[in-house]
């Protein structure tokens, strides 16, 4: 096997505003340039994807790019097929890099004569020929369970928490982190706990899927600034209405800090209309123009920590030394300060 040189990228065509991003994080940590792998993944007129790598990759360390976003299933097939034409082409190792994991939501059976989706496209990962899968926020973190191959699960939590200190410094006393249901407690717990700041829980009871019957509020939220904590926003219904019950319970100010901005359908209408102050999303789904032209959401860039660690996994260093502030602070290139 000939010595591999440097890491090489590859990119689907999901979110290559972000490829094209980690490759420039990684040329200024690597002072060589790394650019994307020239390929094409194209579609015949029947919607047959087709790709092609125009790069020799033998016995190279590949990285494919590609998040599972809608449209779903095309941004799926477009990483298998990715993988099958680099393993055809003798890649040493292939790393699906999938900022956005589709399909998580349905992770268990929550009725009789319903489907795993999250193990099924787990087992099509494999079986295509990726060895390893890294990710950021896992819908639910047992999703690694479901892989026999090393996934490495990065956090938002961490940026976010930078972030909010830049964002409410001064302010940080009258913080109260929102875990909008039952589920999400642990990712909220855990902010919360970088940021020193109490916890309240927005339990709410469906009727039907899609429609929120009740919700109420436990901790008292009174005169605080609260800041809800999930790991995805659809359509964003559900979302707002916490925002507006957290009002109604006293709050003084509402913003959302949500690792994966989905927003189908009327989601950023929602947004701008709600009482939220400001929605704070990541880049791990390309963002829509009606999102980047919304007065009250905010992108915060995921290029630096998944750059870092895409060299982490090369060099076969801590992914995990990712989760602290202390690490992050300088990968973002002091746009947040770290205490």
């Amino acid at each position: 096997m000939p010595n591999i040189q440097e890491p090489k990228i590859i990119s689907g065509n999901a979110n290559l505003p972000l490829a094209k991003a980690i490759a420039r994080r990684m040329s200024l940590h690597r002072g060589v340039n790394v650019g994307l792998v020239n390929a094409r993944v194209e579609r015949f007129n029947d919607g047959e994807i087709f790709v092609e790598v125009f790069e020799n990759v033998r016995g190279e360390d590949m990285f494919i790019i590609q998040p599972t976003s809608n449209p779903a299933n095309d941004n799926l097939m477009e990483l298998l097929i990715m993988c099958d034409a680099l393993r055809r082409s003798s890649a040493a190792r292939i790393t699906a890099v999938i900022p956005y994991f589709g399909y998580a939501r349905q992770d268990r059976r929550s009725k009789a004569r319903t489907p795993i989706s999250a193990k099924l496209v787990a087992n099509m990962l494999v079986g295509a020929g990726i060895e390893r899968v890294l990710t950021m926020d896992l819908h639910a973190a047992q999703i690694q369970g479901f892989f026999d191959i090393p996934v490495d699960n990065l956090y938002a939590s961490p940026i976010f928490a930078l972030d909010i200190k830049t964002q409410f410094a001064g302010r940080l006393d009258e913080l109260m982190i929102v875990s909008p249901d039952v589920g999400g407690v642990a990712r909220a717990r855990d902010l919360a706990k970088r940021l020193a700041a109490p916890l309240a829980i927005v339990d709410k009871r469906r009727e039907k899927a899609g429609e929120v019957a009740e919700m109420t509020v436990i901790g008292d939220v009174t005169g605080k600034t609260c800041i809800i904590v999930d790991d995805m926003v659809d359509t964003a219904g559900t979302l707002c209405k916490a925002a507006e019950v957290l009002i109604e319970n006293g709050a003084n100010e509402v913003h959302s800090y949500i690792s994966h901005g989905v927003m189908s359908g009327p989601a950023v209408g929602r947004v701008t209309k709600s009482v939220m102050k400001s929605l704070v999303i990541t880049d791990s789904i390309q963002p829509t123009d009606a999102i980047k032209e919304a007065a009250n959401i905010r992108i915060v860039p995921t290029a630096p920590v998944f750059a870092q660690a895409i060299l982490n996994i090369w060099n076969g260093t801590s992914v995990s030394s990712l989760f602290e502030a202390e690490t992050l602070s300088p990968i973002y290139d002091g746009m947040y300060a770290a205490e």
